[in-house]
């Protein structure tokens, strides 16, 4: 099992980013996907998470700037940025629920992380 994050960079306060969560030795469509990052100093926190089921979730933070998707031909999962900021700025990291179910949690694999830095 892996996983492979990607897309991170570095941006304008405003503006969008797709991540990229590609996934090998298992199937996205029958594990949840989460999305968390984590900033220098601070705890990780989660982002989103996309179930086996499709029911999303989004921290109260990205609510409404984010979304979280699947393409199952790829085996991967996005993450949709967009009305960046700079409190945006962290290390996104995506991780595997699991279990073959709709949990969102716990999580039993992590990708390495792509970081994203937003620009005033």
């Amino acid at each position: 099992v892996q996983l492979q994050a990607s897309g991170g960079g570095f941006v304008q306060s405003g503006d969008s980013l797709t991540l990229s969560c590609a996934a090998s030795g298992f199937s996205v469509n029958n594990f949840a996907i989460g999305w968390f990052r984590q900033a220098p100093g601070k705890e990780r926190e989660g982002v989103s998470c996309l179930n086996s089921d499709g029911d999303t979730d989004y921290s109260e933070s990205v609510e409404g700037r984010f979304t979280i998707s699947r393409d199952g031909a790829k085996n991967t999962v996005y993450l949709h940025l967009n009305s960046l900021k700079p409190e945006d700025t962290a290390v996104y990291y995506c991780a595997r629920g699991a279990y073959v179910s709709a949990a969102c949690r716990p999580y039993d694999y992590w990708g390495q992380g792509t970081q994203v830095t937003v620009s005033s």
